[in-house]
């Protein structure tokens, strides 16, 4: 079945605000949750579809490709939820705190156990040629991360002793407020939703759980990568507090500047300069391409500014698998010092010009000829 427009799915405009955004997916995050609907299959669709919705309109650059390409644009991108659970884990923090799942329905369990925490994202900036760029490359990468303390195994105690149930929430990691008929779980404000508090911290993190440690990564980047786009590694950011799950690693691309190639999408764009007698005669030139010098036919009577196309030397969408073209602009490239030869026959043309004149250059020179001819009457 074919997918719903993520607009749609959220019920906003494409020129929403990422707070309007933010704010519909919360209506239909509730409106749908399993613990409201059980055993209701179509709220549990309506639910991992309106999280697909948010993850892609959610993220500015995966909005901007979908808002260019559609469905197809984002596809490699947007998760594949396969169930509830897998929502919790990407999103369950998204409102602070315990989460609006958490804070509004308990824990998925039922037993009002404390909800594992998801570790933290890790940004690295990774700056590429334009060659590595097209042509996908590997690349080792250091960062630093917190890890699990190896000394208490995350638990942030002393090796010997046990961390202490919370005496404020009872170990559930939420607390019960209630106003009249109403009552609303929030994360305890004491333990801050872990459920325990270290009495005998452990010495090598401080009672942390983790410890920053550099790592080294070796990261494929596929061929086509852009200026702008990100490579996310799951599980590769920093470690979970009490024994939650790993955050991920996102490789944030960048692209130098490259000092004969300007880069269009898939397009290269190269500029390059001819003689006059090249663009006057017609010439067999050499392309500079990703891939060597390839030859290109210049016709005769080219102008200055003109492009040629060259099919298949650009650069492969890293999407859909096509591949762009090689867009050449010719120049006419004015020399600044000629011989006493190339003088002497350069102004025999110039008398040859006089009396001969290119009809396009006698039409645009009769236009000059009537404006100022035109001008001169009305003064």
């Amino acid at each position: 079945m074919a997918k719903r427009d993520y607009y749609e799915v959220l019920g906003v405009s494409k020129d929403a605000a990422e707070r309007d955004i933010a704010k519909a997916y919360r209506k239909l995050a509730v409106k749908y949750h399993p613990d409201s609907n059980p055993g209701d299959d179509g709220a549990s669709r309506n639910f991992k579809e309106a999280a697909e919705a948010y993850e892609i309109l959610s993220d500015p650059e995966k909005r901007s490709r979908y808002d260019r390409f559609g469905h197809a644009g984002v596809e490699a991108q947007a998760s594949q939820f396969g169930s509830p659970e897998d929502i919790f884990a990407a999103f369950g923090d998204f409102f602070g705190g315990g989460g609006i799942f958490g804070d509004l329905f308990g824990d998925r369990g039922g037993g009002g156990g404390r909800r594992q925490r998801r570790g933290n994202d890790v940004r690295v900036d990774v700056s590429l040629t334009l060659e590595e760029a097209a042509r996908g490359t590997t690349r080792e990468i250091q960062f630093h991360r917190n890890v699990n303390c190896e000394t208490c195994h995350g638990s942030g105690s002393k090796p010997g002793s046990q961390p202490q149930r919370c005496g404020q929430c009872q170990g559930r990691g939420r607390i019960v407020q209630s106003a009249g008929i109403l009552s609303v779980q929030t994360t305890c404000p004491v333990c801050r939703g872990a459920g325990v508090q270290i009495s005998d911290p452990c010495g090598d993190c401080r009672g942390k759980g983790v410890l920053k440690k550099q790592v080294s990564l070796s990261v494929d980047f596929p061929a086509g990568i852009d200026e702008g786009m990100r490579v996310r590694l799951s599980g590769e950011g920093e470690a979970g507090p009490d024994g939650g799950p790993n955050g991920d690693l996102y490789c944030f691309i960048s692209v130098k500047r490259h000092s004969i190639f300007n880069r269009d999408g898939n397009h290269l764009i190269v500029e390059l300069p001819i003689s006059y007698t090249q663009a006057v005669l017609g010439a067999r030139i050499e392309v500079p391409t990703l891939d060597g010098p390839k030859p290109l036919e210049v016709s005769r009577g080219t102008q200055s500014g003109e492009m040629f196309r060259m099919p298949g030397l650009g650069i492969r969408d890293p999407q859909n698998g096509r591949i762009g073209d090689l867009i050449v602009q010719v120049f006419i490239e004015t020399p600044k010092r000629i011989s006493t030869e190339q003088e002497r026959i350069l102004r025999e043309l110039a008398e040859l010009e006089k009396t001969e004149v290119h009809p396009e250059r006698k039409n645009f020179l009769e236009r000059i000829r009537d404006y100022f001819t035109a001008s001169s009457s009305t003064d």
